[in-house]
C-alpha cells in the first residue's frame, strides 16, 4: 500500500493551504531550511547577483520613505518603486513565502513586503487583482493592448483586443479582474469591476432591442458559436443554481462572449447582477421570446451561482484565515507556473456548434 506524501513533497501553494490541518494532525512545522523558497533563502540568492541586490536595496529605500495616507487620500506606490519591483519579476523573491512561527519570521516578512510594495496597501480587491495582472508579463501586455484600443474607442479593435485578453491571459488573473468581490457599499471597487470590459466603448451607446442584438450575433460565426457555448454550459437545471455542466465551464463560456455583440456586464457599481445592454421594448408579439433571452443573463441561477462561487473563492484568497494576500498571490502564481493548470485556447465544443440557437423556456 502506497504511503501518503510527506509535507515536504507537497507543492508550496498546497502546503500553505493545508498547513493548519497538517499542524493539527501532528506533522512537524518546517524550519527555514526546509521551506520551499523562503524569503530568507531568496534574499541570499539575490545578494549573490549584483543587479538583483541593487534593485532590492532601492526597494528597501522605497519602503522606508513611504508615508501613510490620510483617510481621504488614495493609497499609492511611487511609479519608480513599482518599476523596480517589476524588475524582480523573474527573481525567486517574487514567489518567496513566510510561515507563522518560523525562525526569523520578522526578517522574512520584512523581505516579503519590501519586494511586494503594492500588496501591503489597503486597496479594494479589484485593484489588488489589477496589480496582480501587472506582475504577470502576459496579462499585463494583453491588458495594456485592450486598454489602449478601448481608450481611443476603436470599437472593432477594442472588441478584438478584449477577446484576445480573455482567450490568452492566464485564467486566474483574467477571472480575478472580472469576478473580483466588492463590498456592497464600496462603489469604487464596483466601478473598477464594471469598467473591466471598457463598457463605454464595447457596449452599444443606445439601448438596442435584445432580439436585434441576438440577430447581429447569429450573423457572425464566432459570436454564434460562443452564444451556443453559453446556452450549453450556463443552462440552469434548477432554481438553486445547478448548471447543465460545471460552474467553471459556465464562467469560461460567459467570458467567451465578452468582445462580441452579446457582451454582458454588471448592471451597476453596487450590484453583482449581470445583464445584456439591450431592451425588450417594442418587441411586439415576440415580447416573451425577447424576455427569455434577456433573462438568460439577468435571471439565470446557474450563472449567478457560478459568479457568486468564484467571488467567494477570490474573497477567501485575501482573507486572514487563508494567510492574507501572500497566500493569494502564491496560489495564483503557482497556477501560472504549472502547465497543467493553465487555461487552454477557447474551442467550441462539438455539442455547442451543433446546438440549435433556441432558448429553452423551462428554467430561463
Amino acid at each position: 500500500m502506497a504511503r501518503p506524501p510527506s509535507p515536504r513533497q507537497l507543492p508550496p501553494a498546497l502546503l500553505l493551504l493545508l498547513l493548519p490541518l497538517l499542524l493539527r494532525a501532528g506533522y512537524y512545522l518546517p524550519t527555514e531550511g526546509r521551506l520551499m523558497n523562503s524569503c530568507l533563502q531568496a534574499r541570499r540568492k539575490c545578494q549573490a547577483n549584483p543587479t538583483c541586490n541593487a534593485t532590492y536595496h532601492y526597494l528597501s529605500s522605497c519602503a522606508s520613505s513611504r508615508s501613510i495616507p490620510s483617510p481621504a487620500e488614495e493609497p499609492s506606490v511611487p511609479k519608480d518603486c513599482m518599476e523596480a519591483a517589476q524588475q524582480l519579476r523573474n527573481s525567486s523573491l517574487m514567489s518567496c513565502t513566510c510561515h507563522r512561527r518560523m525562525k526569523n519570521q520578522a526578517t522574512c516578512l520584512d523581505i516579503y513586503w519590501t519586494v511586494h510594495p503594492a500588496r501591503s496597501l489597503d486597496w479594494d480587491r479589484c485593484l489588488k487583482f489589477a496589480i496582480l495582472c501587472t506582475f504577470n508579463e502576459k496579462c499585463d501586455r494583453l491588458r495594456k493592448a485592450y486598454g489602449e484600443a478601448c481608450s481611443r474607442c476603436q470599437r472593432h479593435n477594442c472588441q478584438g483586443q478584449l477577446r484576445a485578453f480573455f482567450e490568452k491571459a492566464p485564467e486566474p488573473q483574467a477571472q480575478g479582474l472580472l469576478f473580483c468581490p466588492c463590498a456592497p457599499t464600496d462603489q469604487g471597487c464596483g466601478q473598477r469591476r464594471r469598467n473591466t470590459i471598457a463598457p463605454s466603448c464595447v457596449l452599444p451607446s443606445e439601448a438596442t432591442n435584445c432580439l436585434e442584438l441576438r440577430q447581429q450575433c447569429l450573423s457572425q460565426p464566432l459570436c454564434r458559436s460562443r452564444l451556443a457555448d453559453f446556452q450549453t454550459h450556463c443552462h440552469p437545471m434548477d432554481v438553486l443554481g445547478t448548471c447543465a455542466t460545471e460552474h467553471s465551464r459556465c464562467l469560461q463560456a460567459y467570458m467567451g462572449l465578452i468582445g462580441t455583440a452579446m457582451t454582458p456586464n454588471f448592471v451597476s457599481n453596487v450590484s453583482a447582477s449581470i445583464a445584456l445592454s439591450c431592451t425588450c421594448r417594442g418587441s411586439g408579439n415576440l415580447q416573451e421570446e425577447c424576455e427569455q433571452l434577456e433573462e438568460s443573463f439577468s435571471r439565470n441561477p446557474c450563472l449567478a451561482e457560478a459568479i457568486a462561487a468564484k467571488m467567494r473563492f477570490h474573497s477567501q484568497l485575501f482573507s486572514q484565515d487563508q494567510g492574507g494576500a501572500d497566500s493569494a498571490f502564491s496560489v495564483m502564481e503557482h497556477q501560472n507556473k504549472n502547465p497543467a493548470l493553465r487555461p487552454q485556447p477557447w474551442v467550441p465544443s462539438l455539442f455547442s456548434c451543433t446546438l440549435m440557437l433556441v432558448l429553452r423556456p423551462s428554467l430561463w
